[in-house]
């Protein structure tokens, strides 16, 4: 890992050390009934030190990763190879070069090509796409995706209820109640975005046409992402996991597609701090709730305001809950467990969910149907030449006992 990025991380930490010294002092200024607008002044300048830091240290990291493009290896056969070239005359100079013909030999699965309808983007390309999407979308960076080529994908979840027993080596064995099977059909949309070049950066020999077409696609897709697999309604679009219902009730009682919400007993805010009682107490709650089996692999949600204030949080020890990334690609964490922000999460309000706890991957799906096609329109926004480009993405939840949400409310 670069220099770069390790220095990076070192100023943030003693950012956040500097931060834990002025919220000390200010929780003393609050034991004494004192005033603590400069101190919450101080805070605020830090965070947004550490804010810039950590956006620093994530464009380095994605920099990082960023796949490279037209080195040895990168294409699996021949046929694929002379898709991408064909693919990228079709994006300086708007020439399909027999890219149709092409397209159908480099793909297992058939497509619809075309001049109207767009082209399939090379592999390499898609992967690319994806690859930066992740760096980008807190969510899909967490949960299960998968890739299909249809739009009628199912997914079959086991409810439970399949009984056993124990037997002697030669007694008889009796048949057991079955399992119950949830059918899940994620709901899809057509996501889009639409680039725009000008002549001259596409006619430019040392412009990376491909590099440039896969980042600007993956960061509008992450953008649109963001906010479906949160609260997508479903209609056109992904489900987001906050879109269904949600109850105060256990998991052997609550209804499937429910999730369990902990809520803080005061509407709008944490609890409040005094002798006994602890805003802390809110995130260990939700900990306490989730089962071993989901707990180990789980990961905090939340927007960048919520977690600040989780930042000035300690437990009962005087421990910050609360720990800033040590090392290249780890995460900052609470009580242990990684934290990811996502800005599209409610902001905290009278019975606000705006904060979520769980193990994404077996929670939430995403589906991706393979294959991004691009349309180059030279027309519609002269001089620029746009690349309207669109992709089927669906998701849904799938294990509702696998998320932990906190509600903003009394009950």
């Amino acid at each position: 890992m670069s220099k770069e990025i390790l220095d990076a991380i070192e100023v943030s930490n003693r950012a956040f050390e500097e931060f834990k010294k002025v919220n000390d002092a200010r929780i003393d200024e609050l034991k004494k009934g004192g005033i603590t607008a400069d101190f919450q002044a101080k805070m605020e300048a830090i965070q947004k030190d550490m804010t810039e830091q950590k956006r620093v240290i994530e464009d380095m990291e994605a920099k990082a990763k960023r796949p490279q493009f037209g080195g040895p290896g990168q294409d699996a056969n021949q046929a694929e190879a002379e898709h991408k070239t064909a693919f990228n005359s079709f994006l300086r100079k708007g020439k399909d070069n027999g890219l149709a013909e092409l397209e159908a030999k480099a793909y297992a699965w058939s497509t619809n090509s075309g001049a109207d309808g767009g082209y399939a983007v090379p592999k390499v390309i898609d992967a690319a796409i994806d690859a930066l999407a992740v760096n980008i979308s807190p969510i899909r960076s967490i949960a299960q995706v998968v890739q299909i080529s249809t739009t009628d994908y199912h997914k079959l979840v086991n409810l439970r209820g399949t009984a056993s027993g124990w037997v002697g080596e030669t007694a008889a064995r009796t048949a057991t109640a079955s399992s119950t099977l949830a059918d899940i059909k994620p709901t899809m949309g057509e996501l889009y975005a639409n680039p725009q070049a000008t002549q001259q950066m596409l006619d430019d020999v040392f412009f990376n046409a491909e590099q440039w077409l896969a980042s600007e696609v993956a960061t509008e897709f992450a953008r649109a992402e963001g906010a479906a697999f949160i609260a997508g309604t479903g209609t056109n679009m992904p489900t987001g996991f906050l879109n269904g219902s949600t109850a105060a009730t256990a998991d052997a009682t609550r209804a499937f597609g429910t999730i369990e919400h902990i809520a803080t007993g005061t509407s709008a805010a944490f609890k409040t701090l005094s002798s006994t009682v602890n805003p802390a107490d809110d995130l260990f709650s939700i900990v306490a709730k989730m089962k071993a089996a989901y707990r180990s692999g789980s990961t905090w949600v939340t927007n960048k305001a919520l977690l600040f204030e989780i930042m000035a949080m300690k437990d009962y020890q005087g421990r910050y809950v609360f720990n800033p990334t040590s090392a290249p690609g780890v995460a900052d964490t609470i009580l242990g467990y990684p934290v990811v922000e996502a800005e599209d999460i409610p902001a905290k309000g009278a019975a606000s969910l705006s904060l979520a706890f769980g193990n994404f991957k077996l929670a939430y799906l995403i589906v991706d149907r393979i294959g991004t096609r691009v349309v180059r329109d030279p027309f519609s926004n002269k001089p620029y030449i746009g690349f309207y480009t669109t992709k089927r993405v669906g998701g849904a939840l799938i294990n509702s006992e696998a998320l932990k949400v906190l509600k903003f409310a009394a009950s």
